[in-house]
């Protein structure tokens, strides 16, 4: 019986081209965000150019911030997480790196495309299938790097984080598959396998799943990593983090109905989409007083830890924003917001709120450690960030909350004699101060993201990487 002891790095450079470009996808996409809200405000904005049309940037818009900005956060958080909680390298560090450039090509060729009109104009499914295609292969790589690790695991246990994890990658695979399956007529357009209705349920059960296992489950997996070491605390209930995994990858996948209230798919498949809608609001919950009760003993900490700030914050808007979407899966009530800005306001305390949020605190605790320093350069910068993060994100959901009802109770409001009360351009009317509120809280957003990428490349700069390495030596001891 002798003792090997065989010290060994985890792969860090993966994670630091991630970190790196999620903080510049950040800026860029949340960028265009502001400026096709200014659109809105000011149409001459559009330049009466067809590639600055406001049609057409706004998916790039949305594929800047869900794949660019949240797919980076993700890739490079999961990679960072699975090696620490196995204690083992990556795999294969070549199809690490492959994910990554892989991931950065998908997104060039989204900048490339979709400004041209290259659309197959599905709520975010819109990339043309080269491009659909490429992004499987770099998925189903991330999904053989990711499970590949978890096998060759040092330790006995998969932490819960790693579930969390490894369900948003199966499912975003089967998801991003079976929705794009197509039938190419030329190099840039082709047309959707299914037809009508069937077609409508089947994109909507990939929508909504792009938000629920995407920008939920995926971050959950974060949040139950990056939560506890931040308030260095163990997390309050692992009993309850799985049974929150559970229930939600069970109930999440039937809720895709509730975009397709009052349309032509059947009314019982509208009735359980509402319901399993509703049902979810439990197990969202569950995730969230989990998180929350996580500080018990150390909410002190908050008065002097902005990054922790960011993480307990972005646990509040994922509680509201869970609240919010099952109320709004509701036919009744529905029926007033579908088709408002209530639904961009709702979306956006979901991906401003929660999923930035978690994403700038998870990147703030990282890139200290992957690149060798104490601390980020500046904890004051941190806290403005903090600040112009919350300000803006608070004035963009209520400005759209307002937006929202004032909509949907103009458009329904009718006379005695049964004809409208008002015209789609009065709606349109009463809704331009909000839009003005709007883009100015998208602004605070995105300046908050420059004080993050200043404060970053200066960490960056006086970074000794090397030491980050040999800080991530690991001693695994076998007995033989």
């Amino acid at each position: 019986m002798s003792t090997a002891i065989s010290p060994t790095a985890y792969n860090y450079k993966v994670v630091r081209q991630f970190a790196i470009m999620t903080v510049v996808w950040g800026i860029l996409g949340m960028g265009l965000g502001v400026f096709i809200a200014s659109q809105l405000v000011w149409p001459q904005l559009n330049l009466d150019l067809p590639w600055t049309s406001f049609g057409r940037l706004r998916p790039l818009h949305t594929n800047l911030v869900i794949f660019a900005f949240g797919g980076c956060a993700l890739f490079g958080t999961s990679y960072y997480v699975v090696q620490r909680t196995c204690q083992t390298r990556l795999i294969s560090d070549s199809m690490a790196a492959f994910t990554f450039w892989g991931w950065q090509a998908v997104i060039l060729g989204a900048l490339i495309t979709l400004p041209m009109g290259y659309t197959t104009t599905k709520e975010y499914a819109e990339l043309e299938w080269p491009l659909a295609i490429l992004l499987a292969i770099v998925w189903v790589t991330y999904g053989l790097v990711f499970f590949g690790t978890i096998v060759k695991r040092k330790t006995k246990h998969i932490y819960v984080g790693n579930w969390f994890y490894g369900a948003f990658i199966v499912v975003t695979a089967m998801l991003h598959i079976v929705n794009h399956i197509s039938l190419p007529v030329s190099l840039f357009k082709s047309y959707s396998a299914y037809a009508g209705a069937t077609d409508a349920m089947i994109q909507w059960w990939y929508g909504h799943n792009a938000v629920g296992f995407f920008l939920t489950t995926g971050f959950l997996g974060m949040m139950y990593y990056f939560v506890p070491k931040q308030a260095e605390r163990p997390i309050y209930s692992y009993r309850l983090s799985i049974v929150h995994f559970w229930a939600l990858i069970t109930l999440y996948i039937w809720a895709g109905p509730h975009h397709l209230h009052y349309t032509a798919l059947p009314d019982w498949a509208q009735s359980l989409g509402m319901v399993m809608s509703i049902i979810l609001l439990a197990p969202s919950w569950g995730g969230m007083i989990n998180g929350m009760m996580t500080l018990s003993g150390a909410w002190h900490k908050l008065r002097t830890d902005p990054i922790l700030r960011f993480l307990v914050v972005s646990l509040a808007f994922y509680g509201m924003s869970t609240f919010e979407g099952p109320m709004m899966a509701i036919k009744t009530v529905n029926s007033l917001s579908h088709y408002t800005d209530w639904t961009i306001g709702h979306v956006h305390a979901g991906a401003l709120g929660w999923v930035a949020m978690i994403s700038i605190g998870a990147v703030y605790h990282m890139i200290p450690k992957l690149y060798g320093r104490e601390q980020m350069h500046s904890i004051g910068l941190i806290n403005a960030h903090f600040w112009l993060a919350t300000i803006g994100t608070v004035l963009y959901i209520a400005s759209m909350w307002v937006n929202g009802i004032t909509q949907g109770l103009m458009w329904r409001a009718i006379n005695d004699d049964g004809t409208l009360t008002y015209s789609f351009v009065e709606a349109l009317q009463a809704s331009h101060p909000g839009y003005i509120v709007r883009a100015l809280g998208g602004a605070f957003f995105a300046s908050g993201m420059l004080l993050m990428a200043y404060n970053v490349f200066r960490t960056v700069r006086a970074a000794n990487p090397a030491q980050a390495e040999e800080a991530a030596k690991i001693v695994v001891v076998g007995a033989h």
